[in-house]
This record gives structure tokens, C-alpha cells and sequence, in this order.
């Protein structure tokens, strides 16, 4: 297919090649250089080129690399959190998050889908359910941090290691280690108690092909309340050479919200919906919860530039 022959996906191909041969993939001079030029690839949304209409040979090399790309963000995030949990007693962790090479990149996307979130649902989420946490939760971090300082976050997680490098990220923050807990197990497994969370974040990497992540949503869609809210990570342009992609056929059971694309340094596309049969003004105990007010946070706001926060406006414009 002529988009093979495109010299951003020959970039792309050759990276790929390059990753594929390396012995292992936790976070090292070689892995971060190539890794970082297959970011950077990427990143350019003002292209026409889209990965589902490629050829057989270059879809399977897409799948190939997101699984590798999974892999590597596991050991990275592993590799910092290790880090972060082996300071002095006396330090709290949270205090030196900006150590991790993409931090500001969770700042954004924590605040992107905050705004988005407060568009979609009139209450404060009591309780939100995060699934694939890993060793590294800096989404239930960020949020719980600068945007919901009153929401109580479970996180979920099939490796036991990973969720213990981030209980031990949280335990020394008098705030967080009484809002934050960590659950072991396969969200496939997981049936009572989902229905008691306002909001369900699906991790980019739960589901590393399309029959996966349908599979996930699926589950999900059974056992959610009716009306809860479902974030999910998406990926667009070459993009979705990153992470995969999820289309509204996915969301069967579900009323498709919103699918944001950012064209800054965030990756991932954000995609809200909402489960089939409930209220956006009713919390999912049946009782209407605290409103939304308006996000006053000088620090996520001091890192965001002005040039991204509007582009984010007139997206958001866009959207209403």
C-alpha cells in the first residue's frame, strides 16, 4: 500500500526494527534514545495517514510495537517508582514526582480530563475506579491531588509488585494514603463493587489489541452503574503507532460523550461516555453529589503554556 512508502512510517518501520533486536527494554541510554525518537515521530497529528488502512505487514508490525512500547513504559514507570519509594523516610514521594521524564505530560492529560469530566457529569465523583494503575498511578495522583481533593481513588491492578511500588508511593502523604487504595486483580474477574463508582478510567494498556479492549469494555459495560462514566485512552494519527485505538463501535451499552484529540505533547486522545440508563445529575448511589466548580489550580496552570491551554478552550468550544 502507498502508505508504506510514506517516509514518516518508513521512520516509524526502521525504529521499529531497531526496538524488536534490543535484549531487553527497562530503561537504559540506548532504550531511552530510541523510545524518545518514536515518541517524537509520533507526535505530528497534520498528517492524512491513517493505521487501519494500512497494509497486512505494516499492521502487524503496529501491533508488535505497541506491545513493546507497553513493556517499556511498565519498566520505566517500575524503575521510578523504585526510586521514589527508596527516599529517606523523612520525604514524601509526591514531593519529587517531577523526577519521572513525562510528569508534565500527566499534569495536562490530568487536567484534560478533569475539564472534561466537569463538562459531562454536575457532581463531584465520590468514588472513581481506575483499571491498569500500574506501579506508577500518576492519573489517580494528579487528580486527586490539584483536582479532587474530596474523591476517594481504588485502584486496580493484576501485578501485585506494581501495586505494591505504589502503595508505597502514596503511604507517607497524610492526604492520599487515606483516599487511595490498591486492589489486585484481573478487572475480567472483577464483578461486585463496580457499580459503585461515579467514574470507571480504563488505562490505555488494558487491552493491547482491539479483541482485548472489547473484551474489557464489555465487562465493564455489565457490571457499571447505570449512568456512570467511562474514560478510556485513545491514540490518532500515527499515534495509534503508541497505544490503541478505540472507536465509538466499541462502546456498545454506552452513550459516546466525547473523543478528544490533543495536538500538543499529550499522546493519548481521551474518550468520555456515559453507561446507558442513568442521569448525569445523580451520583450513582442514587443521590445527587457535590457540583463541579471551577478548577483553580496555579500549578497545573503555571506548567501548561499559553498556547496549549488555548488550544485546549477552542477545543473545548468545539465540543459544547
Amino acid at each position: 500500500m502507498a502508505c508504506k512508502n510514506n517516509l514518516v512510517v518508513k521512520q516509524i518501520i526502521d525504529l521499529y526494527d531497531q526496538i524488536s533486536k534490543l535484549e531487553c527494554l527497562k530503561p537504559s541510554k540506548n532504550v531511552d534514545t530510541l523510545f524518545g525518537q518514536l515518541v517524537s515521530t509520533c507526535l505530528p497529528t497534520d498528517t492524512n495517514i491513517d493505521v487501519t488502512k494500512m497494509s497486512d505487514e505494516v499492521k502487524d508490525m503496529r501491533s508488535n510495537l505497541i506491545k513493546l512500547c507497553g513493556e517499556a513504559e511498565g519498566y520505566l514507570e517500575q524503575h521510578f517508582s523504585t526510586i521514589l519509594g527508596s527516599l529517606p523516610e523523612d520525604q514524601n514521594p509526591l514531593d519529587h514526582l517531577n523526577i519521572f521524564p513525562y510528569y508534565n505530560n500527566y499534569l495536562k492529560l490530568g487536567k484534560l480530563e478533569f475539564d472534561l469530566l466537569s463538562q459531562h457529569s454536575s457532581h463531584v465523583p465520590a468514588k472513581i475506579a481506575f483499571v491498569g494503575s500500574g506501579p506508577m498511578p500518576l492519573t489517580s495522583i494528579v487528580l486527586a491531588k490539584f483536582h479532587l481533593p474530596n474523591t476517594t481513588f481504588h485502584n486496580f491492578d493484576i501485578d501485585s509488585h506494581a501495586n505494591t511500588l505504589a502503595s508505597s508511593l502514596v503511604s507517607r502523604d497524610p492526604d492520599l494514603s487515606k483516599r487511595m487504595m490498591f486492589h489486585t486483580t484481573d478487572v475480567l474477574n472483577a464483578t461486585e463493587g463496580l457499580d459503585q463508582y461515579d467514574v470507571v478510567f480504563l488505562a490505555a494498556l488494558v487491552g493491547m489489541d482491539k479483541e482485548a479492549k472489547v473484551k474489557a469494555i464489555e465487562h465493564l459495560e455489565k457490571h457499571m452503574a447505570p449512568g456512570a462514566i467511562l474514560m478510556l485512552r485513545s491514540a490518532h494519527a500515527l499515534r495509534a503507532f503508541l497505544y490503541p485505538i478505540v472507536d465509538s463501535s466499541d462502546l456498545k451499552g454506552f452513550q459516546l460523550l466525547t473523543i478528544y484529540h490533543p495536538t500538543d505533547d499529550v499522546v493519548n486522545s481521551v474518550v468520555i461516555a456515559r453507561k446507558l440508563g442513568g442521569s448525569s445529575t445523580t451520583a450513582v448511589n442514587g443521590t445527587r453529589g457535590c457540583m463541579f466548580m471551577p478548577c483553580n489550580c496555579s500549578k497545573v496552570h503555571a506548567i501548561m503554556n499559553n498556547r496549549c491551554k488555548k488550544m485546549m478552550i477552542e477545543e473545548f468550544s468545539a465540543i459544547e
